[in-house]
C-alpha cells in the first residue's frame, strides 16, 4: 500500500517544542517504513507562513479520490490532520468507500473501511479535544487583545500616518510616520475648510506624494476612512467601541469635529428648487409663524414669495421679488460711502485690528507659556528618571501624555493664526463692499446675490406684504453714520430694520 505523509505546524511555539516539520517528517517516514508501506508523497504545511494550507489539504483529498487503489494517510496526531468535524465528514466518506486508510501515529490508531465503533469513537473524541483546544486558543487571543485595548495598545496594522515598530525586547509599538503624518494633518485641515469633496482631497494628497500601504495614491473612499478614524486624535475604534490609546495624536479633537460637520453638510440633500436662481431663497421667514418664505415662478418669468404655512394661521399672500429688493437697494445706496467716510471706516478698522492683534498676541503668549511649562515638567521628569525616583514605565506614560498636550497646544496656536489671517480677509472684503456695494450686487448672478445678502443682512422677515430687514452690525454702523452725515457719531448704532 502506498502512503502519503502529512506534516503540519500551526504556530511558532509548536516548532520550538520539537514539533517542527522536519522532525515530524522524519518520524513519519520511519513509521511508514516500519509498517512496510511505500512512500508516495510528502506534504508539508506551515500555516503560520502560508495562506495556502487549505489548498494543500484539498490536493491530498483529490489525490486520494483519483487513486485506483487504497492509500494510507499518515499523520503524527489527530490535531495535525484536523481541528473540526467538518473534515471528518469528508475523510470518513473516503474511508467508507475503501479509498483511504488513516494512520494516527501518536494515538496508535488506524482507521479503515473495517474499523469498529470503538475506534471511530476514539477518533471523534480526539477531534472534539482538538476543536476544544482551538476554541480555547481563540478565547485566549480575544482576552489578550481586549486587555491590550484597555491598556491603550493597538494590536493590528497601524493606520496610515503611523508605523509599527519593535524594540530590542520584542515589544510592539506604534510611532508617528515622519513623512506621512504631516500629510494626514493637511488632509484634515483641508477638508475642514469646506468646499473640498473627498475626491478633491484625494487628488491633492496625491500631489503631496501621499500613498497607501501598497504604494498607490489614496482614493476618495480611503480619504473618508481617514476622516472618520478617531485614532488620529487619540482613540481606537474596535467593534463600535472606543478605547483611548497611548500613541501621539496627529490632530486635535476639535479639528476632527470640524471635519464631521463638513461631512454631514455634504450628506444633506437640497430640495429640488435649490438649483433654481431665487435671490431670497432660504433667507426670509414669516413674521407671524416663523416658517420659511418660499419662492415660485408665475407665467414662467415673474417671481413671487409666500409663507409655506398658508393652511395654518397665515394667509397666502404673494409678494413680488422686485418689492423685496427695494429696501435692499436703499441700503446699498447708503453703503456707497464718500471718500471722507471711507477714511473714517479705515481708521475704525485700524483700531479694531489693533484690538484683534492684542487679543491674538495674548492668546499666543498664553498658549506658548503653557507649552513651555510642559517642557519644564518633561525636563524635571527626565531628571527624576535618571535619579531612579520614578520608573521607566511611569516616565514613558507621562511623556506621552505631555507630548499629546503639547501637540494640541500647537494645533490651537495654528487655529489662532488662521483666525488672524481671516480677520484681514474680512476687513479687505468689507472695504471693497463699501466702495462698490450696488455695482457688485447688480452685476452678480442670482445665487451670488443671495450670498451677498446673507453676508449683509440678518433676521430677515416678511410681515404681510412688507419686508423687514436688519443689517449686520458693522454695516448698520456705516448706514447710520451716512444718514447722520457725521463720521464721528454713532458708529456702533444700528439704524433698525427697514420695512
Amino acid at each position: 500500500m502506498k502512503a502519503i505523509i502529512l506534516a503540519r505546524v500551526s504556530t511558532k511555539e509548536q516548532a520550538e517544542e520539537g514539533q517542527s516539520i522536519p522532525a515530524q517528517t522524519r518520524r513519519l517516514t520511519e513509521y511508514v517504513h516500519r509498517k512496510g508501506l511505500e512512500l508516495l508523497q510528502v506534504v508539508e504545511i506551515a500555516e503560520s507562513s502560508t495562506k495556502d494550507s487549505r489548498k494543500e489539504f484539498d490536493k491530498i483529498l483529490e489525490t486520494i479520490k483519483q487513486s485506483k487503489e487504497i492509500l494510507a494517510l499518515a499523520v503524527e496526531t489527530v490535531d495535525r490532520l484536523q481541528r473540526s468535524f467538518k473534515e471528518s465528514v469528508i475523510l470518513d466518506d473516503l474511508r467508507k468507500q475503501g479509498k483511504l486508510e488513516i494512520h494516527f501515529v501518536r494515538e496508535n490508531l488506524i482507521l479503515s473501511k473495517d474499523s469498529n465503533s470503538s475506534q471511530l469513537l476514539q477518533w471523534d473524541m480526539a477531534v472534539m479535544f482538538a476543536r476544544s483546544y482551538v476554541l480555547q486558543l481563540s478565547d485566549n487571543v480575544k482576552r489578550g487583545n481586549e486587555q491590550k485595548r484597555k491598556d491603550g495598545e493597538w494590536a493590528g496594522k497601524a493606520p496610515i500616518g503611523y508605523i509599527n515598530t519593535q524594540d530590542v525586547e520584542g515589544r510592539v509599538w506604534v510611532e508617528l510616520d515622519d513623512v506621512k503624518s504631516p500629510m494626514i494633518l493637511k488632509i484634515f485641515e483641508l477638508y475642514a475648510k469646506g468646499g473640498h469633496s473627498m475626491k478633491m482631497v484625494a487628488n491633492e494628497s496625491a500631489k503631496w506624494g501621499l500613498v497607501g500601504y501598497y504604494g498607490n495614491p489614496l482614493k476618495a473612499r480611503q480619504i473618508e476612512c481617514i476622516l472618520l478614524n478617531p485614532f488620529y486624535y487619540g482613540y481606537m475604534l474596535v467593534k463600535g467601541k472606543e478605547y483611548k490609546h497611548k500613541y501621539d495624536p496627529i490632530i486635535s479633537y476639535s479639528l476632527f469635529l470640524k471635519c464631521q460637520k463638513v461631512r454631514e453638510s455634504y450628506n444633506k440633500k437640497p430640495f429640488q428648487y435649490a438649483a433654481k436662481p431665487f435671490i431670497f431663497r432660504g433667507l426670509i421667514t414669516c413674521d407671524v409663524c416663523g416658517c420659511t418664505i418660499t419662492p415660485e415662478t408665475k407665467k414662467g418669468k415673474f417671481i413671487y414669495y409666500s409663507c409655506t404655512n398658508y393652511k395654518g394661521k397665515c394667509k397666502r399672500v404673494y409678494v413680488p421679488e422686485k418689492e423685496l429688493l427695494k429696501p435692499v437697494y436703499e441700503y446699498l445706496e447708503q453703503l456707497n460711502l464718500p471718500q471722507d467716510g471711507i477714511d473714517y471706516v479705515i481708521g475704525k478698522l485700524k483700531s479694531t485690528t489693533e484690538a484683534e492683534q492684542d487679543f491674538y498676541r495674548q492668546a499666543i503668549a498664553t498658549l506658548q507659556a503653557e507649552y513651555n511649562k510642559i517642557d519644564d515638567r518633561i525636563s524635571k521628569m527626565f531628571d527624576e528618571k535618571m535619579d531612579s525616583s520614578i520608573t521607566a514605565d511611569i516616565y514613558d506614560k507621562k511623556l506621552r501624555e505631555y507630548k499629546a498636550k503639547q501637540f494640541d497646544i500647537t494645533q490651537q496656536i495654528q487655529e489662532h493664526s488662521t483666525a488672524d489671517e481671516n480677520h484681514y480677509l474680512t476687513a479687505s472684503k468689507l472695504l471693497d463692499i463699501c466702495k462698490r456695494a450696488k455695482e457688485i450686487f447688480e452685476s452678480s448672478e442670482p445665487n451670488e446675490k443671495r450670498q451677498f445678502l446673507n453676508f449683509l443682512l440678518q433676521n430677515c422677515r416678511l410681515r404681510g406684504k412688507t419686508p423687514v430687514f436688519t443689517l449686520k452690525p458693522v454695516f448698520a454702523g456705516i448706514v447710520s453714520a451716512h444718514k447722520n452725515a457725521s463720521w464721528l457719531g454713532s458708529w456702533d448704532s444700528n439704524p433698525g430694520p427697514i420695512g
